[in-house]
């Protein structure tokens, strides 16, 4: 479990981004189930509104690059997107591997297109505690009611308000300081965490935005400013590193203290991280 404080940990947490995306196609069931059995601390989603009002795990603002239909996520309804594809991109020949195992334990589900109700789903029903990191992605023509719709559906979850002494389950993570604002308005109970690809000059110093706890900077910021992360340790605030994929990489995060290591690859961080800590 994680805290939005920095602590004394035997080893970052392990946060499979998109799932276990680099073996399985990004943001499907299987690929997050792929992650928790391989031992991931917590999964990662980004999520989109459709125009019906569902929150489904898409990255990009189109669905092209990862199914076989077209069109922008918030112009599409669920049950369209749901004739579509989701995985066959990901592995485009292997109808043709006689040798290939089976990927598919949920008949009907693998490939659909993913909610994040079913993520979250998945997530309360697994055998052990797991957490969840939710991206919201902006700009988008819905604005505030992503953020609402997010919220309702984790107090739905029993997820927005921690119980006294205990982690969250979920947390929310974006680039976008507005959309973390309405979050905490919302459910003050709920740790965000401000994504960063640059360092705001503002923020330099190791402060964040009003509200948030939690530093989010990108693994090329760690590699090239790890001073950076000494200053938000000494600020009080915990930090969480994205895209962590290499030994290096990996290795500089744990010499830094850093509280969580987002990766493509959970399997093997895990194992280099037990071998190494």
């Amino acid at each position: 479990m994680i805290s939005a404080q920095p602590e004394l940990r035997s080893r970052p947490q392990v946060v499979a981004h998109r799932g276990a995306s680099d073996e399985r196609a990004e943001h499907t069931l299987n690929a997050y189930r792929q992650a928790l059995v391989d031992g991931a601390d917590a999964l990662e989603c980004d999520v989109r509104l459709t125009a019906d009002g569902h929150l489904v795990c898409v990255h990009d603002r189109r669905i092209d690059r990862t199914s076989n239909g077209r069109g922008v996520v918030s112009t599409l309804q669920l049950q369209q997107l749901q004739t579509m594809d989701f995985e066959g991109w990901k592995n485009p020949w292997r109808d043709l591997d006689d040798e290939a195992d089976d990927e598919s334990d949920d008949v009907g589900e693998p490939g659909l297109v993913l909610t994040l109700e079913r993520l979250c789903a998945l997530i309360h029903d697994w055998g052990r505690p797991v957490q969840l990191a939710i991206e919201t992605k902006h700009p988008t023509r819905f604005a505030g009611l992503v953020e609402r719709r997010l919220v309702e559906l984790l107090t739905r979850f029993g997820w927005d308000r921690p119980p006294a002494g205990s982690q969250a389950t979920a947390r929310v993570m974006s680039f976008a300081w507005m959309s973390l604002r309405r979050v905490r308005e919302r459910a003050p109970g709920i740790p965000t965490v401000f994504l960063m690809d640059r360092v705001p000059l503002r923020y330099r110093e190791g402060s964040l935005p009003r509200g948030s706890r939690i530093a989010g900077p990108s693994m090329d910021i760690v590699r090239a400013y790890p001073h950076y992360v000494r200053k938000l340790h000494a600020a009080g605030h915990a930090v969480h590193v994205w895209v962590v994929n290499e030994p290096a990489d990996l290795q500089l995060c744990v010499d830094l203290g850093v509280e969580a290591v987002i990766t493509d690859r959970p399997a093997g961080s895990v194992e280099m991280l037990q071998q190494w800590v």
